[in-house]
């Protein structure tokens, strides 16, 4: 099996138009970049009615494996819900509202590098709320999209999964049957 190539560019759009080069792995993309990398997954392009349309554009990079089509959400557009009820044999009730119009776009996974507008790393929503400054909106953005991160390091589990410590004796690890 081999490893996908990722672009290493500043945004999505230098991703898709002048990437620096193409790495699997981060440490390859760090030296193509010549400094520090994160992977990540943005939209980019414009947006299209139909898959087939979509498909027929971006397919060069859906080929290549580093892009997907997305079908999203119109903005601006409320999403109905369907009330549970069992009538007539059918649990759900008909939507009050048509389904929303959806367009599709292309989603780009690439490594991309740090900049003054982009950093690798924005602080931490529970870091933030200690402060005693109020956030502005794009920070609360950046934080939210961000993958959550651990304090500290896991620690190893003291026992294995079919081990038990019995209640009367708890410094002694027992093999459960």
């Amino acid at each position: 099996m081999s490893a996908i190539l990722y672009p290493v560019a500043a945004n999505a759009e230098l991703a898709m138009a002048a990437a620096l080069g193409r790495a699997a792995r981060e440490r390859e993309a760090h030296g193509l970049a010549g400094e520090a990398v994160v992977f990540t997954t943005d939209v980019t392009g414009p947006a299209f009615a139909d898959e087939a349309a979509a498909q027929a554009a971006f397919a060069a990079p859906l080929a290549e494996g580093w892009a997907r089509l997305s079908e999203q959400i119109l903005p601006g557009q409320t999403v109905g819900h369907a009330e549970a009820a069992c009538e007539d044999g059918h649990r759900w009730t008909a939507l009050a509202q048509p389904a929303p119009r959806t367009a599709w776009r292309l989603m780009v996974s690439y490594w991309r590098v740090a900049t003054a507008g982009r950093p690798i790393s924005a602080p931490q929503a529970r870091a933030a709320r200690r402060g005693k400054q109020p956030l502005d909106p794009k920070t609360l953005q950046v934080m939210a999209r961000q993958p959550l991160r651990p304090i500290a390091p896991q620690q190893p589990l003291d026992i294995g999964l079919f081990e038990v410590r019995p209640p009367d004796a708890p410094h002694i690890v027992m093999p459960d049957e």
